[in-house]
């Protein structure tokens, strides 16, 4: 990767749609209460709250796993996991300058949380399952002080840590079954932890919260209570609610000023539920399990992430839910514009399809059809229908607007639809299946015919693309063949062979050319009449390249694969111009708006992002 893009200049990156919500308490507030820090894919991301401007910090090799803040807000600690037998990186951010302030390489795996001290002189860290150790950190001196089991043999493996608030030499650890007091003794570097006493209590703890006073401290267990300790005596206080359990768990625990506890649990309800008894006083319904929950300032307002990569905005005083920002939870297949315009752009992934406006990234509607993966979509040229290619075999099409259903072809394809596209007349739409066989439908307002069927490919078809007159079309196939067919008698025209499987296939704009790419990492050139090789090209040092779209009046193109760089090209002379650095999974999909202002990327984890389109000087 780094040969790869030394020289070329950086495509400037305008906006990332996208947060990670299964990293529990990931979501955070800072201190100076103007910006939100959140994980996405191997990405940091600090977002203000006033202008919605995001910052990246970029520096981890796989996805982020836990996020810490220190109390004065100078750092900005997160830890990643990794391959087993390889070490997990754990990184301190400065704030201030958004740069790396110490890589710490010690743990093997995972770093399952992070904590600061009060005073900002210690970072304690604490291994996954295959690591189950914990080291505290010199911040000053960016060195190891010493480590030690997480917890005992007999015990289970520890998931939370957490610093006291007045005292910089004692932290708390939880886990299945175990739950310790830990002092720091720095003169002899060792740490000393004391058992807390639960009595027969047996329980498996996800998150810990200390009060500022240090008295008490609070666990949320997956069993759906809370215990509550005494920090100084090391013993059980007491543990509730008694009867009505927070269900499926509690993920996330915070204390407000005035001792209740804000409580966010695995079915997507936040609670609020007062200290002494457990006794729930107001609660609301949120979509996707609650993993983080973020105060700003003494909690007047606090932010909510959950599964469903929703992030929500409360105020203590009303406590109704709004959202501030959607994303998709899991790989996003495809994305497309409306023809002629680039305000807006749509996403599919599985269960559902997304409009976004471009410039403000908000969500503007969503079609959803559970537990099926829409594989792909587009727009009709007329802007009257969304069509789209699902996992289950069925085509459906759907009105842009209100994301009403206007048609749905059953058993399009017998092992899904995976590539469609529609002519520019809006009367036909062509598609692909598993199979490998082509179809073209006939379609009308409220019915559609079957006008023929085309079978040559051996495997899935996994991109379609239609001439601008109607009259001929070209799919990609992951048999190594990219076929060029005509749409007046239905045969094929030419075709294309190579030893790779083929993900995408690009008409230059003049339709004498195409451009194909797939799994051997090579851009290929063929002449439309003939079929024939013109050129080459070394699309990647790694990777598959999965997108790939060319601009509209031919003169660039951008593509996208599993090295997780975009990357924009001169169609006649074969160069990389620019590069886009900042994707964390492998990117699914690209596409150049229709008036060049900005390229679209969206990728494995999720993530959509926003890249501004550099003007030819």
């Amino acid at each position: 990767m780094a040969e790869d893009t030394q020289e070329v200049p950086q495509l400037a990156l305008e906006a990332v749609i996208g947060f990670n919500g299964h990293v529990f308490s990931g979501l955070k507030v800072h201190p100076d209460r103007e910006h939100i820090i959140y994980p996405l894919g191997c990405t940091v991301i600090i977002k203000s709250l006033k202008s919605g401007k995001q910052d990246f910090l970029h520096g981890h090799t796989n996805n982020v796993s836990c996020i810490s803040v220190s109390k004065s807000g100078r750092y900005i600690a997160s830890g990643q996991v990794t391959f087993m037998g390889f070490k997990a990186d754990v990184i301190i951010w400065d704030y201030e300058k958004k740069e790396v302030y110490a890589r710490l390489v010690l743990h093997k795996a995972k770093v399952e949380d992070l904590s600061f001290s009060p005073n900002d002189k210690y970072l304690v860290s604490l291994g996954g399952q295959d690591d189950a150790s914990i080291v505290v950190w010199n911040i000053e001196s960016k060195e190891a002080i010493c480590g030690s089991p997480a917890s005992a043999q007999s015990a289970g493996h520890c998931f939370a840590i957490e610093f006291t608030n007045l005292n910089d030499e004692i932290f708390v650890s939880a886990g299945s079954g175990t739950l310790r007091v830990w002092e720091l003794d720095l003169p002899n570097r060792k740490i000393r932890p004391t058992e807390c006493q639960t009595g027969q209590l047996k329980r498996i703890v996800k998150c810990l919260e200390i009060p500022n006073d240090d008295h008490y401290f609070y666990c949320g267990t997956t069993s759906g209570d809370i215990l509550k300790v005494n920090l100084k005596t090391r013993l059980l206080n007491s543990c509730g609610p008694v009867k009505q359990k927070f269900s499926k768990g509690v993920n996330t625990l915070k204390v407000l000023k005035t001792g209740d506890i804000l409580v966010g649990s695995g079915d997507g309800m936040l609670t609020l539920c007062s200290g002494g008894n457990f006794k729930t006083i107001k609660s609301v319904q949120l979509e996707g399990g609650v993993t983080s929950v973020a105060l700003r300032g003494d909690g007047h307002q606090f932010f909510v992430g959950t599964e469903a990569a929703q992030i929500y905005s409360l105020s203590y005083a009303d406590f109704k839910p709004e959202l501030i920002a959607t994303n998709h939870n899991s790989s996003v297949k495809d994305v497309a514009f409306p023809f002629g315009t680039s305000e807006l752009f749509a996403t599919c992934s599985q269960n559902d399809i997304r409009v976004w406006h471009a410039e403000s990234s908000k969500e503007l509607l969503r079609i959803i059809v559970p537990n099926i993966t829409c594989n792909a979509l587009g727009f009709m040229q007329d802007g009257q229908s969304i069509f789209s290619a699902w996992n289950d075999g069925k085509i459906r099409v759907f009105t842009p607007e209100t994301g009403k259903l206007r048609l749905i072809i059953h058993n399009a394809h017998s092992m899904g639809v995976t590539a469609i596209a529609a002519t520019n007349d809006c009367k036909w739409i062509v598609s692909g299946g598993g199979e490998g066989q082509v179809r073209v439908w006939e379609i009308s307002q409220k019915s559609y015919r079957l006008i023929e069927t085309m079978k040559e490919h051996k495997a899935t078809v996994n991109c379609i693309k239609i001439k601008s007159n109607d009259k001929e079309c070209v799919t990609a196939s992951s048999d190594g063949a990219c076929i060029i067919w005509d749409l007046v008698r239905f045969v094929r025209n030419q075709m294309v062979l190579s030893n790779t499987l083929f993900s995408v296939v690009c008409y230059h704009p003049e339709e004498y050319q195409i451009i194909t790419s797939g799994t051997d990492r090579k851009i290929g050139y063929w002449e439309v009449y003939d079929g024939s090789a013109i050129r080459e090209l070394e699309g990647s040092l790694s990777g598959a390249i999965n997108g790939m779209h060319i601009s509209e009046e031919g003169k660039y193109f951008v593509t996208g694969g599993d090295d997780k760089l975009l990357k924009l090209w001169l169609y006649s002379d074969g160069e990389v111009t620019h590069v886009g650095i900042g994707h964390s999974g492998s990117i699914t999909n690209v596409r150049i708006c229709p008036n060049s202002r900005y390229i679209v990327s969206t990728s494995a984890d999720g993530a959509i992002l926003r890249w501004r389109y550099p003007q030819p000087s």
